[in-house]
């Protein structure tokens, strides 16, 4: 009998846990680890922070699922990862003891890292579910009374998507409360260009995004750097491509939302041969640590080198279809090793991204994520803000039932229609 512990219960650890489940033996034990027993859709945070959707329209109980699925949850959290000694150590100072593990926790969110940053702070937040509710009471107040909004994503940012959505959401919301012009909008980012998204473009991200901006009356800053936010003000660095300082700007703002920098969570950081400085896992390419050979990862936490220098740190993202291929190689693995195979499955990490606008958007999709790509494609229109409700609703209903079907590949053969990434998740 084996006991696979899973470690987080977000897109990734949930999903994770289904698919692990799958392959388990009837007398294998599973459990997940995890802050609290909901499951959060966070891609439809940005709806949330100008109120087009309520928090439990997006969230799901874990509890009734997992105990359907004979998945133990353990809804302490984690307080710290010993993977020399095979536990993983809850909040509450038990200890869960694995043969395999599985690290699934997402990021920590590096607001510290910046002078005033964050929603505890002077700037909002779309990443967590208390971040948009938070956020939606700044938007009100920004409707009733107007002034300047800066959108973006800071210095060591690795997830620029959502800061695109949100930017075009805010806009829609505004326009139909009638307020859009009293409200000047400008888009900060550190990405060299935009549409950059960590990813040195896919298909014409630069031209759509940049089209998109003109036509919504949107001004924007690359390669920036902030320096520091306060009431009302950001201080902002526009750096030249070698680095020295290309203009210093101090904007003013009623409303703002940038992303932050990501880092690993404080259960995993620090732990030498598990971790890179930033604290993401170090992973081989079955998703499997080189030092802890019984200990897997899977999803943002993951550590990935960036695509390259620029100006401004920018970091690589992990789309849902990166992640879903990263669940399904490493459950394969994970029950190859419990047969007394070696690990053979490989994550294809293709990206599918649907950027809602409020009442269009704009899809990518790259394969592989990095490039050079064999697909290398992006569209825009009003079909991506239908598709995402459809994607909303799906997710939900698959992480409420329990199955562990892939949405992402579903969505690009038949949405999409690209029939070339039927090769998605094992290769």
């Amino acid at each position: 009998m084996a006991h696979v512990v899973v470690l987080g219960a977000g897109l990734g650890g949930v999903i994770m846990a289904y698919e692990m489940k799958d392959q388990l033996g009837r007398d294998d034990k599973l459990t997940v680890i995890n802050k609290g027993s909901t499951y959060s859709f966070v891609p439809s945070n940005p709806w949330v922070a100008v109120g087009w959707r309520k928090k439990d329209e997006i969230e799901v109980d874990l509890t009734e699922v997992m105990a359907r699925r004979d998945i133990t949850l353990k809804s302490q959290g984690a307080a710290r990862v010993h993977p020399a000694e095979n536990r993983v150590e809850l909040t509450d100072g038990q200890s869960v003891s694995y043969d395999y593990l599985v690290i699934a926790t997402g990021p920590d969110l590096a607001f510290d890292e910046i002078e005033g940053f964050g929603p505890e702070a002077n700037t909002q937040s779309v990443c967590h579910i208390d971040h948009a509710l938070k956020a939606e009471q700044a938007f009100h107040a920004l409707v009733k009374k107007p002034g300047p909004v800066v959108i973006g994503a800071v210095q060591g940012a690795s997830c620029f998507g959502p800061a695109y959505e949100f930017l075009f959401i805010l806009e829609t919301a505004l326009r139909r409360a009638k307020v859009r012009d009293q409200v000047p909008m400008t888009f900060v980012t550190s990405e060299p260009y935009i549409g950059h998204l960590g990813l040195d473009g896919v298909g014409d991200t630069k031209g759509l995004l940049e089209s998109q901006m003109r036509a919504h009356h949107i001004k924007w800053i690359t390669n920036a750097k902030v320096k520091s936010f306060e009431p009302g003000t950001v201080h902002v660095e526009e750096v030249n491509e070698d680095g020295s300082t290309k203009k210093l700007h101090d904007l003013p703002f009623a409303f703002s939302m940038m992303l932050p920098a990501f880092r690993g969570v404080a259960a995993v950081r620090g732990i030498e041969g598990l971790t890179n400085p930033r604290g993401f896992i170090l992973v081989d390419k079955y998703q499997r640590n080189p030092t802890f050979r019984n200990v897997f990862a899977v999803g943002v936490g993951v550590a990935i080198p960036p695509m390259g220098p620029t100006p401004v740190p920018v970091g690589v993202p992990k789309t849902g279809f990166m992640i879903e291929s990263m669940v399904t190689a490493t459950a394969h693995n994970i029950a190859s090793l419990l047969k007394g195979q070696e690990p053979n499955e490989v994550g294809s990490w293709n990206a599918v991204c649907l950027a809602d606008f409020g009442d269009s958007g704009v899809a990518f999709v790259a394969q592989p994520q990095i490039p050079p790509r064999n697909v290398n494609w992006s569209a825009e229109g009003k079909w991506v803000h239908y598709a995402k409700i459809g994607f909303e609703k799906y997710f939900l209903r698959k992480i409420r039932i329990g199955k562990s079907e892939p949405f992402y590949e579903r969505l690009a053969l038949q949405a999409l229609g690209i029939d070339k990434l039927k090769q998605t998740h094992i290769e």
